[in-house]
């Protein structure tokens, strides 16, 4: 499966970069795009050393944490507009933006195409390919919620970063696994994280 992970300028660094490493351990062809605020906030975020600059520094830097080769994924900057998946014509299989800001909601919910990553999660709404996104932001407006019913109107799916605790999580891991597990299962795929209800291991 070809999936093109966005990860845009909200909290919630963590979500994205693991949502990364479950896909690749999934065996999906891998595609990243990050915004500029979001390599901002990885740097106040994620353990470690701030993001490097240039995008094959980025790469090397992105490959440590998922961990990966990198060959086994690509990284895009923010403005390539040639990349495949902003074409109609040589859709990705599924586009997942976690963490998605409500501006980048917004956007996409009105059709203005002012990025490329909001470009492409266009084009997924145009050939109904699934595209998942993954809102974390609290207390929710009205103008938010709009924009959201508006997007799953038009098929997207809208599932917040809302962790559950039925499988009693030990760590902060497996609180933001709960989430990468669920956006996984949208697309089809199972991550084997934690035990589905009913299946969980009581501790």
């Amino acid at each position: 499966m070809k999936v093109l992970l966005g990860i845009s300028g909200a909290s919630g660094a963590v979500y994205g970069m693991r949502t990364g490493a479950a896909l690749l351990s999934a065996g999906a062809e891998l595609h990243i795009l990050v915004t500029k605020t979001a390599w901002d906030i990885m740097a106040g975020e994620l353990p470690g050393k701030a993001p490097p600059a240039t995008l094959p520094a980025r790469r090397r830097w992105m490959a440590g944490r998922l961990p990966a080769s990198p060959g086994t994924f690509r990284l895009y900057a923010e403005d390539d507009y040639g990349i495949p998946f902003a074409s109609g014509s040589n859709p990705p299989d599924a586009v997942v933006i976690v963490p998605c800001s409500m501006g980048m909601l917004g956007r996409i919910a009105a059709g203005v195409s002012s990025s490329v990553l909001e470009r492409c999660a266009d084009v997924a709404l145009k050939e109904r390919k699934p595209l998942v996104l993954v809102p974390r932001e609290t207390p929710l407006s009205s103008i938010h919620l709009e924009n959201m019913l508006t997007l799953s109107r038009a098929g997207a799916e809208i599932l917040p970063a809302c962790p559950g605790f039925y499988h009693r999580p030990a760590s902060l891991e497996e609180l933001v696994d709960f989430v990468v597990s669920r956006i996984l299962s949208r697309l089809g795929m199972d991550a084997g994280m934690h035990p589905r209800w009913g299946e969980e291991d009581i501790r």
